[in-house]
């Protein structure tokens, strides 16, 4: 997921991090209530490398879909033809040596820091999103865009300069597409709208319950 939620401090929660963090001030900006932490809590310092490694692979993933646009549209429209071999041919060697790792480590990583702060993978509906807008760019990467960039180097490595057929739409297309997905999870990890899910708000009522349970239990005279 490009940019999933990332950790909170060792007590106070805080938004996760995207590409681009939120704006400072926002008094309304929802908090994820103390307490809520899943069965994997991930120690302050294995939360910096993740995050680290999230951030990284995530706007990787951003400035990747973008180079892979930039030579799709130069494949599509250029009437030069080595221009043409030449896009496609860089398009694979994208898709074969980065898409595949940056995707996942991208997906992998902001799974395990939802997973393990307080703020969860579906408490949050903008978090749930995000998650499955990633999930689906991350399967629509490595199983259809790959052999779609394979199919249109393959007709150029053969000689059919330019390729015929779909290849060269679906690769202006499918990128434009992935790109619109990963800025409007970088939207949603900066607004964070909508509020918690009905799991989430389950959740918070009861880590309160439990808190007030165990307050009244080490009050004086109980």
């Amino acid at each position: 997921m490009p940019t999933p939620p990332g950790p909170p401090a060792a007590d106070t929660p805080e938004a996760p991090t995207a590409p681009a963090g939120p704006p400072a001030g926002r008094a309304d900006r929802p908090e994820p209530p103390a307490g809520l932490a899943g069965r994997l809590r991930l120690p302050k310092h294995a939360r910096r490398v993740w995050l680290t490694v999230h951030v990284a692979c995530s706007v990787g993933w951003l400035g990747l879909t973008a180079g892979v646009l930039a030579l799709g549209i130069a494949g599509r429209f250029s009437d030069n033809p080595d221009t043409v071999r030449a896009a496609y041919l860089a398009q694979e060697i994208f898709a074969d040596w980065l898409l595949i790792p940056i995707s996942l480590l991208s997906l992998l990583s902001g799974v395990l820091l939802s997973l393990g702060t307080t703020w969860g993978l579906l408490r949050y509906r903008w978090v749930a999103t995000k998650f499955w807008l990633t999930l689906a760019a991350t399967l629509a990467s490595i199983f259809a865009l790959r052999a779609f960039i394979h199919d249109a180097a393959g007709q150029v490595a053969a000689g059919t300069v330019p390729p015929d057929g779909r290849a060269p739409h679906v690769l202006v297309i499918a990128p434009s597409v992935a790109l619109t997905i990963y800025l409007t999870a970088t939207v949603l990890s900066v607004v964070k709208p909508w509020g918690m899910t009905d799991r989430g708000k389950r959740l918070a009522a009861e880590a309160r319950a439990a808190r007030i349970d165990r307050a009244a239990g080490a009050a004086p005279g109980r």
